[in-house]
């Protein structure tokens, strides 16, 4: 029997192939979870989902309304919400000064007013409590130039985790982040096709290794499984990054022209 028998499971931001989203769900489904997965590709999520064996709606995160017919749309299709994951993100990398307004309110509405809609309707769905997990990210603890609006958009996010994590105990509802590093997924392929970007990150990990889906899934099972007796945390789920640092921008800079230079 799985660790997660029979609850009943949200992931938004599942709507990418072989994104972290997905791979959450697929490791949640092999627990023995029921699963809806959830984001703005419907052909995508469709595909997706029956190649799990799950359930899946539309939804944008940004728009209240669709948040809360997602919560009620997993009540009606799963029978109870035990597991709510947001695995939402923009990885926006901009030098501070060229933000606009409009890439901030773009980045705010979804990493920090959007999942506050989600832990809302999450809440409202957990009649037998349960356990909301937020995708954070390690530069929400650590620096990492050209990453301001999407380093304080999560920060904030993680401390409205601790919020929920406060008020909603006494209703048995967990509510913690998950902060990874930098993670080998179809987002960052550019990045690792690029020589010396992940050569100029490796050296900052105790573990010797950039991140995982897996890794990330692996905590996200554990934080929703039963025998979870943590809440209002943050886990660093990043092999040991935040014991040190991300690279500066020369530095990263300087890898790519040495990788350069010996190809």
């Amino acid at each position: 029997m799985g660790r997660l028998q029979g609850k009943g499971a949200i992931v938004l931001g599942a709507a990418g192939a072989g994104n972290m989203g997905q791979v959450i769900a697929k490791r949640f489904r092999e627990e023995g979870a029921k699963v809806l997965v959830a984001g703005r590709k419907d052909d995508e999520l469709a595909r997706f989902a029956d190649e799990i064996g799950g359930e899946w709606a539309h939804c944008d995160i940004t728009k209240r309304d669709d948040v809360l017919t997602l919560a009620a749309t997993a009540r009606a299709k799963l029978g109870a919400v035990h597991i709510g994951v947001n695995a939402t993100g923009w990885g926006l990398l901009k030098p501070f000064l060229d933000n606009t307004q409009e890439d901030l309110e773009a980045i705010t509405a979804l990493q920090f007013i959007g999942p506050i809609f989600f832990y809302q309707a999450m809440i409202g769905a957990m009649d037998q409590g349960g356990s909301i997990i937020q995708i954070s990210s390690a530069t929400a603890t650590i620096m990492l130039n050209d990453h301001a609006a999407y380093m304080g958009t999560k920060a904030g996010a993680d401390h409205v985790i601790r919020c929920v994590a406060n008020e909603f105990g006494e209703k048995g509802i967990r509510a913690n982040s998950i902060s990874p590093g930098l993670t080998d997924t179809p987002m960052t392929a550019g990045a690792k096709q690029t020589p010396g970007v992940y050569e100029a990150f490796t050296a900052c990990y105790p573990l010797g290794r950039v991140g995982t889906s897996e890794d990330i899934a692996a905590a996200a099972v554990w934080l929703a499984s039963d025998e979870c007796f943590v809440t209002g945390q943050n886990l660093q789920v990043n092999g040991g990054l935040t014991l040190r640092r991300n690279p500066t921008r020369d530095e990263i800079t300087a890898s790519v022209m040495a990788a350069m230079k010996a190809g």
